[in-house]
């Protein structure tokens, strides 16, 4: 039976119906979340839209993470101009541990903090730092997990490639 005829069957109709198919709420984008700046400004990844967002998820404790910082930072003033966002979010449970990590590296591109790891749930973070790449439009265009020195040509090539579409 095709699928035309068998939405016109009066059980399926009713079952569609009752069981709220078309009603269903949907789900919210992670962009949607509103996350707290250092001053305690809300801030959600959709107040980028129109821009290519890089979002990084580091924590003080975090190797690795030192090593990305100087590289967002190097991308944050090659390509904003061009569109890009870097936006960090800092998952330390004490945001102060977080201030004290920045204060020992050069970061002017935007920081966010969410210490319950909301953010971080939605996306299914694997480990740390993670990095998702999002176009103009919010769409999600990639991600890694981890930051390796080696791939920083293929990183920068990813966002040069979000940026020109």
């Amino acid at each position: 039976m095709s699928v035309k005829k068998l939405l016109q069957q009066p059980l399926v109709i009713l079952l569609f119906v009752f069981c709220g198919a078309g009603h269903a709420k949907p789900l919210q984008s992670p962009l949607a979340l509103a996350l707290s700046r250092d001053d305690g400004t809300q801030v959600s990844l959709n107040d980028y839209k129109g821009k290519v967002i890089y979002l990084d998820f580091w924590a003080s404790w975090c190797a690795p993470c030192r090593k990305s910082f100087p590289w967002m930072q190097q991308m944050h003033h090659k390509y904003r101009e061009a569109g890009l966002a870097i936006v960090a979010v800092n998952l330390d449970t004490d945001s102060q541990l977080g201030r004290e990590f920045l204060q020992q590296l050069d970061a002017d591109f935007d920081v966010l903090y969410d210490p319950e790891g909301r953010l971080a749930r939605r996306l299914d973070l694997q480990g740390m730092p993670s990095s998702f790449l999002f176009d103009r439009d919010g769409k999600l265009l990639g991600s890694h997990v981890g930051f390796f020195s080696e791939r920083q040509s293929q990183y920068e090539a990813e966002l040069k490639r979000a940026l020109k579409e």
